[in-house]
């Protein structure tokens, strides 16, 4: 192997310009010629594809989003699309992969490789946390400070007014941040698409709450069975039907995407960035490449897509023993 390629893809998260630096020095310490394809599969498809040098990735590990780009390819999902992504890096002699990116990503990798032979390795670059052969990934970290900083200052506000906040944070399909934001954060309740939350105990226990606290912070995972943090809140306030009561919702969304990255999420991202390639000069392939008990692991993207990865159940205890 002579000649790898790095590419992001799916939403960006913070720690994948980290990871595209460990990727390309490593390569480079490897005397390999590495490349970066930029805007992902996309990229791949129209042939963005550009030679890159260890000053190339100079001055990024702090940098948040991702240097090579990223978007979602609706024409690399047909065998079309993909014909033209494999012929591009055909004709630029490339040899081996390396994908910063989700399950969406791997998924297209996995029917990439399968198609074409090409040796491709994943990086587990999403704030959910919710891959499957890495006890975190790549911008999970960066994510929750971001988020648990809004909450400590919505907390000062709710108290100053004795208001009920419900604080909407990223998490579809995971409430891993949700989850990580409601312990550091002191919340009261946390409502993920994991579990199902009984609303009729919430309003029971807000009561029995405001006789002891002044105010309360209710962290809801966007992807909550029972709706967003706007729905659920509608649905609570009538429940509680108290004019005196004041509640209030903040989505904080796409500020959990940037920022520059946490120390632990840039010394997660390089080491994987650098397992990627140790990977793929080693002659793995098909697989994502993690960090779990503190050491590098392959994960066959196969289990890094199709197993779930379970919420720990002590995390979710800890909410309910110290929201007393």
């Amino acid at each position: 192997m002579k000649k790898i390629a790095v590419y992001t893809s799916g939403g960006d998260a913070p720690g994948m310009n980290a990871c595209i630096r460990a990727v390309v020095r490593t390569a480079i310490f490897r005397d390999l010629e590495v490349y970066g394809i930029t805007y992902g599969y996309d990229g791949m498809i129209n042939g963005n594809i550009k030679r890159m040098q260890s000053h190339s990735v100079s001055n990024i590990i702090q940098r948040g989003g991702t240097i090579l780009k990223s978007a979602r390819s609706e024409e690399f999902r047909t065998k079309e699309g993909r014909e033209k992504a494999y012929q591009q890096l055909k004709a630029n002699g490339i040899e081996g992969l390396v994908a910063i990116g989700g399950d969406g990503t791997f998924t297209g990798g996995k029917i990439f490789f399968e198609e074409y032979g090409i040796p491709i390795i994943g990086c587990p670059g999403t704030i959910d946390n919710d891959i499957y052969g890495t006890d975190y990934t790549i911008g999970f970290d960066t994510a929750v400070n971001t988020a648990l900083d809004a909450i400590d200052k919505i907390r000062d506000t709710a108290a100053a007014h004795d208001r009920i906040f419900f604080i909407e944070v990223m998490g579809r399909d995971s409430g891993y941040i949700a989850v990580e934001c409601g312990i550091g954060g002191g919340a009261e309740f946390v409502m993920v698409p994991e579990t199902s939350t009984d609303l009729n105990a919430v309003v029971k226990s807000l009561k029995n709450l405001r006789k002891s606290k002044s105010s309360s912070i209710i962290v809801v995972a966007e992807g909550d069975v029972d709706g967003g943090a706007e729905e659920i809140m509608e649905k609570v306030r009538e429940k509680v039907n108290d004019p005196d009561k004041e509640f209030k919702v903040t989505t904080l969304g796409h500020i959990q995407r940037g920022g520059s990255p946490t120390a632990r999420d840039r010394v997660l991202a390089s080491r994987c960035g650098m397992a990627a390639v140790e990977g793929l000069i080693a002659g793995e392939s098909n697989c994502m490449a993690g960090v779990m008990n503190g050491l590098v692991v392959y994960t066959p993207f196969a289990d890094c897509i199709g197993k779930s990865k379970a919420l720990n159940p002590d995390h979710l205890k800890l909410i309910e023993i110290l929201s007393i």
